[in-house]
């Protein structure tokens, strides 16, 4: 994680531990750069960042405000961050249906930007939140990126291992969403009926060099997910 992005981190547990709400006020740039010794360079970044994720918003000549209240269980649909980031104030589980080391089937070497035969980790898990099946996830972790993985690495949080253990810097995805009907192959993991209604959501994962280390497939439960999407500027 750059620094820049554990500085918005911070600050995110700042508004959470203070119980700040919409509208309140964070401290001035200056306090909030003393407060956590980082430069102004890497502060104004953090501040960008939690800007476009919706957290903050910022008046020119009136200061930094809270802009986010968030709702429980809502998903940030656009986030870059694992589920157990995303909803830290749930209880987030995983069930590890397959984990294997393949070499990249030919259908994902175009999303992943692979060479043919370049091997990958090739996972299927089921997600729950609060003890409750959100949603069936299929993912493809380039080796070359991610040299080793584990089956207990899966069964936690993947993208938190590879900042961490890894030292990888989690960039930007590319999002497509279908909305349709599930088919039989994957509403008996989701333990629904076939034909019940599904969001899929494809997402290439990249690091901040651009590097595309992750495509994932999930379908979620629609009983037990929500999501949340926060827009900046008007969309005409």
């Amino acid at each position: 994680m750059l620094k820049y992005q554990q500085t918005a981190t911070e600050i995110e547990a700042y508004i959470e531990q203070h119980a700040l709400q919409q509208g309140d006020k964070l401290p001035v740039l200056d306090q909030l750069i003393r407060q956590f010794a980082v430069s102004k360079t890497t502060m104004t970044k953090a501040l960008e960042l939690l800007e476009r994720k919706g957290t903050i918003f910022q008046v020119r000549g009136s200061g930094i405000f809270v802009r986010k209240t968030n709702r429980k269980g809502y998903i940030e649909l656009f986030s870059t961050q694992g589920f157990k980031q995303n909803l830290v104030e749930h209880d987030i589980q995983s069930k590890v249906l397959s984990f294997e080391l393949i070499p990249c089937p030919e259908e994902i070497i175009e999303n992943l930007g692979s060479a043919p035969g370049e091997m990958v980790y090739a996972i299927k898990r089921i997600r729950y939140i609060d003890g409750n099946i959100m949603c069936l996830e299929e993912s493809y972790y380039r080796q070359t990126i991610v040299p080793y993985l584990n089956r207990e690495i899966v069964e936690q949080s993947i993208f938190e291992y590879l900042e961490t253990a890894l030292g990888l810097n989690i960039g930007f995805s590319d999002m497509y969403m279908h909305v349709g009907k599930l088919p039989d192959s994957i509403a008996q993991f989701l333990e629904l009926e076939a034909g019940d209604p599904a969001l899929t959501v494809e997402t290439i994962f990249h690091l901040t060099n651009g590097r595309p280390f992750d495509y994932s497939v999930i379908t979620y439960h629609y009983e037990h997910s929500q999501f949340v999407v926060q827009a900046n500027g008007l969309y005409l």
